[in-house]
């Protein structure tokens, strides 16, 4: 029996264990709170920080692991490949490679250097770094750590006079200590988070989705909803795609699944924003899976240990879906969800992690969705007059 090890245990691994016990597996979970979901799934729990690799290396080396991967979890994904390097595990690329990828600040150099279109973007230290020199500023900017995830810490800046609490703020989310400031690309049409494959190196499953955010929520730049086909077009998409595979080559990244954030800057550029060889979060590959029936969720932990990988390659959209992150727009105690009766039909699953009396925070972070609304439209103007204001037809009832 292959054992596997899964680095964190939020719910988005319960796909990723099921595949994982379908295929024969024995699942290892492992991070630093015992009480997280997954570990209730997998066959064993280690008590270890996943952000400390040389502590994640040894537990794998004492309990001989066949593959490690991070799925949905970002801090975690430096020590899988630093494991894969040191014990010879199948591997997402060079471990070099995969900390490019993960440092905000080393991939927009990596992306400068190599001649692709990226946002003018600078990394800081310390905030007297960060403050040393204003005029480097063209506002609006983004700032935001080089290392978080969820969109943690992450803040739009319009003036000089919101930079320090930005600045702080980042910091204050960022794991090794270092933010990034960027330039805002106001985009044409929605950005895309969507998750993607690559095997042996080629990139045989690329896809774009329609990110959408609320901007009533107390975090504005947390997605609050996707749908799929993306807004880009297919000659913009043909473009990202070439490009995408043209850093994979560069990196020499072999198979892996990948969460991609890309966009289309109003003059017209093809932005690529972050590329991190795991699953995302937010269900963004069993939403895959339902719009095309490609499972990258197997794919992916069957290249873990080593299995052959199959059935991975494009397909076309069965129709237009769309995925809501459910959330509380104000801290208080769930009562209830209340869903239109024009768009009941289209309900493919309802996921609610809360009942009622349960409490609940403010949509600040991705860690605070309390559950998905999975749709299924027949037609792409039934879902863009549902997705592009759900707030008219969906209410989280907070008391």
């Amino acid at each position: 029996m292959k054992k596997l090890m899964l680095l964190g245990g939020i719910r988005y691994l319960l796909p990723v264990i099921e595949a994982a016990h379908k295929q024969g597996y024995y699942v290892i979970t492992c991070d630093y709170i015992p009480g997280n979901m997954a570990h209730k799934y997998s066959d064993e729990y280690v008590n270890v920080s996943i952000v400390d690799k040389d502590a994640v290396l040894r537990v794998a080396q004492e309990k001989q692991i066949d593959g490690i991967m991070s799925f949905g979890v970002d801090p975690g994904v430096i020590a899988a490949a630093y494991v894969q390097e040191k014990m010879g595990l199948p591997a997402f690329g060079p471990y070099e490679s995969v900390r490019i990828l993960q440092n905000k600040d080393l991939f927009r150099k990596f992306l400068t250097e190599n001649g692709f279109v990226v946002p003018k973007a600078k990394g800081f230290s310390s905030m007297e770094e960060a403050l040393a020199d204003l005029s480097w500023y063209e506002f609006p900017v983004i700032v935001k750590p080089t290392d978080s995830a969820g969109s943690k810490g992450v803040t739009r800046v319009d003036s000089e006079n919101a930079l320090r609490p930005a600045l702080e703020h980042a910091f204050a989310n960022s794991i090794s200590g270092n933010v990034i400031v960027e330039e805002f690309i106001e985009k044409m049409g929605c950005s895309s988070d969507s998750d993607s494959f690559s095997l042996n190196g080629k990139l045989v499953f690329c896809s774009f989705s329609a990110q959408r955010f609320d901007e009533n929520a107390a975090g504005p730049y947390v997605p609050a909803a996707y749908s799929w086909p993306s807004t880009f077009g297919q000659e913009y998409e043909m473009k990202l795609r070439a490009e995408l595979q043209r850093l994979l080559t560069l990196l020499g990244m072999k198979t892996s699944v990948y969460n991609i954030e890309t966009r289309i800057g109003k003059n017209g550029k093809p932005y690529i924003m972050e590329v991190s060889p795991r699953g995302g979060g937010n269900r963004l590959s069993e939403m895959l899976r339902y719009a095309t029936g490609v499972d990258l969720i197997t794919a992916c932990t069957r290249a873990a240990v080593g299995d052959p990988v199959e059935n991975v390659e494009q397909k076309p959209y069965k129709g237009h879906w769309a995925e809501v992150i459910l959330h509380a727009d104000r801290e208080g105690f769930f009562a209830g969800l209340s869903i239109a009766k024009e768009i009941e039909p289209y309900v493919v699953e309802r996921n609610l992690w809360v009942k009622e009396g349960d409490h609940v925070k403010a949509f600040n972070g991705a860690n605070n969705a309390i559950g998905t609304l999975v749709f299924n439209f027949p037609e792409d103007c039934e879902m863009e007059n549902f997705i592009a204001s759900p707030n008219r037809m969906l209410k989280v009832v907070i008391k």
